[in-house]
């Protein structure tokens, strides 16, 4: 495996594509605008407390440039994924696994899940199973990423975690040699990666931490470091993080956070989340993978979540009074 395609790249497809060109994979990008325009301009830059990395990769708006690739990382918003999905089929070889690097609960979740909610579809994540339509069980894949990072300008990439760690995982959860090709890019790029055989431990491990904040963000508008300070605030986001664990276990799954190191990192941290990001610069928003479909699944797994409840049902109104959300 060689050929990668990271379909997507914004702040988290940026920073991924330059770790694997930088890691010898033969990497190509589907981008679009100001961003498109000066990757193929100027190359990608990625700005990391590791060093800088520049690199030069193809980039296009059009898949069908590309051609089959041995594997496609989608980092694009959950948003987005149904009316992307149809871009995909150019991009797809035989045997192509299909990475779906997406925050909060992703379409897939109980796909190949096992139990009594196997195969059970997220409408508000794949309406009329389009993601499914294109992708195929057999091909998609998922991952979780922690790098907090954010487009500084066109075509380049700001990392300020020193933390950077990809986790990718088959949805049936057994070990198959396509991933550990992904991961060994990534670690000579200089990027923490690993696979995991329980995915959806990672998805709301990452899902969890990120309640723990983001939302706040969205509605305060200010930063982490302001809000975690306020203890009412804390309270609240502590409150917030105890359902989503329980919601976590009720479906066989576990969420693996260290509350007190989350709220004492919060209380330094001076980067926005990606969702308040979104907010303020008027992009749509990723209102049903990170807290609506979180919050329906606490209701189909017999779990009380009155301060999700509540967060949710402001962060939706938020999110609706800028345009940003029709959910």
């Amino acid at each position: 495996m060689r050929r990668i395609c990271v379909f997507g790249a914004g702040a988290i497809g940026g920073h991924l594509a330059a770790r694997l060109a930088r890691g010898r994979a033969e990497v190509s990008v589907v981008a679009r605008g100001a961003h498109l325009a000066a990757i193929r301009a100027d190359g990608l830059t990625v700005r990391a407390p590791d060093g800088e990395i520049r690199v030069r990769l193809a980039a296009t708006e059009n898949p069908a440039e590309l051609g089959p690739q041995d594997a496609v990382l989608v980092t694009a918003k959950a948003p987005a994924l149904p009316e992307l999905a149809a871009g995909l089929a150019p991009l797809l070889g035989p045997a192509t696994p299909v990475v779906f690097v997406t925050n909060g609960i992703p379409w897939w979740y109980f796909h190949r899940h096992g139990g009594v909610h196997d195969g059970r579809r997220l409408a508000r994540l794949d309406p009329d199973d389009v993601l499914l339509r294109a992708v195929g069980l057999d091909r998609a894949v998922g991952a979780v990423v922690h790098s907090a990072c954010e487009v500084v300008a066109p075509a380049v990439v700001q990392v300020d975690s020193s933390r950077n760690l990809l986790i990718l995982g088959e949805i049936d959860g057994v070990d198959r040699p396509r991933l550990h090709a992904i991961v060994g890019f990534l670690r000579a790029g200089g990027m923490a990666a690993e696979v995991t055989g329980r995915i959806r431990d990672a998805v709301w491990t990452k899902l969890v931490g990120n309640l723990c904040g983001g939302p706040m963000g969205v509605l305060t508008q200010a930063l982490p470091s302001e809000t975690f300070a306020d203890p009412v605030c804390e309270a609240a986001m502590c409150a917030v993080v105890a359902e989503g664990q329980a919601i976590a276990r009720a479906l066989g799954a576990a969420a693996a956070i260290d509350l007190e190191a989350q709220i004492a990192s919060g209380k330094l941290s001076r980067h926005k989340t990606s969702i308040q990001q979104d907010l303020e610069r008027g992009r749509p928003m990723e209102v049903d993978a990170r807290l609506t479909v979180p919050m329906e699944l606490g209701r189909l797994a017999g779990v009380a979540t009155p301060t999700l409840d509540l967060i949710v049902a402001l962060v939706c109104h938020r999110a609706r009074s800028a345009g940003l959300y029709r959910g």
